[in-house]
């Protein structure tokens, strides 16, 4: 068998990609030829004339019918950007959005320049929010509350990963369970918000390969949200701010329920494609 170049390699998976309708053929085929290769993707750019043995090749054949068959490419190689930083993944954790980024942005604008602080992350996963306002906020520390001790196992290495491990406090159980009489300047999460009868509707690499518990909201989408601003003012000091990551229609509710727990009124944050995204509610 005549040897591949790179180039000519993920070209063609990416021909295939795109002939099964995946929108991000291209991109994909880049991604999982580079993990196979062990190749970021500026190496794999300036190495296209690298030949690739039939061996790797081999490897990743079948990563490519994993992808055909629905699963996301964060799933298949075990990790994702978010924020500017990788993130280890495993089962038992949700793939890291873009528009949670959001949630991060705002935590940061709150409170950059404070020399210490507190943030409580609930149903945090991989972890990806709380280490990620730790990087950017050198006087802050956190506690991430989590149902899945395998998710919370995976947020601790990512948090060594990232340097931040002496500033973080990983616990299992639900919502506040976990907690004593401790107190924060930031409460955020993003927790399921999906209605239960709708997640069967969902693209399949989040109806098939993301955790359930981590999606399903109850028979509104509103369970989740009931519970945490419910028990936000017992952890909260004053002033305090909560943000929430919330679906696209589900703004009024939320901020309802704010008020009904005695926030001031709460404020809507939109996402860059103009949907509300995160619900800010002071204390």
């Amino acid at each position: 068998m005549r040897a591949k170049n790179a180039g000519t390699v993920w070209r063609g998976l990416a021909r295939r990609f795109r002939g099964a309708g995946i929108e991000t053929a291209g991109l994909d085929a880049r991604l999982l030829l580079g993990h196979v290769l062990g190749l970021d993707g500026l190496q794999l750019a300036v190495k296209e004339n690298l030949l690739v043995s039939d061996a790797d090749i081999a490897s990743l054949e079948l990563l490519a019918k994993r992808r055909l068959g629905g699963e996301p490419v964060a799933r298949i190689v075990g990790s994702k950007e978010f924020y500017g930083l990788e993130f280890g993944l495993n089962e038992a954790t949700l793939v890291p959005r873009p528009e949670t980024e959001m949630l991060v942005d705002l935590g940061i604008e709150f409170l950059e320049g404070r020399k210490r602080c507190a943030i409580l992350d609930l149903g945090t996963g991989s972890g990806c929010i709380l280490i990620s306002l730790l990087v950017n906020l050198s006087g802050a520390g956190g506690i991430g509350i989590d149902l899945s001790e395998e998710a919370l196992e995976q947020a601790g290495q990512n948090s060594v990963c990232h340097g931040v491990e002496a500033r973080t406090d990983w616990r299992a159980g639900s919502w506040f369970a976990p907690l004593g009489d401790e107190k924060f300047d930031l409460v955020v999460s993003n927790p399921p918000y999906i209605a239960s009868q709708e997640i069967e509707g969902l693209q399949t690499e989040v109806r098939k390969f993301d955790p359930r518990v981590a999606l399903d909201g109850g028979r509104d989408g509103l369970a989740a949200y009931r519970a945490i601003i419910g028990g936000a003012s017992r952890h909260l000091r004053s002033p305090g701010t909560l943000l929430l990551e919330i679906g696209h229609d589900q703004a009024e509710a939320v901020a309802a329920l704010c008020l009904e727990n005695r926030f001031e009124k709460p404020s809507v944050r939109k996402d860059l494609a103009g949907q509300p995204r995160v619900i800010v509610a002071q204390y």
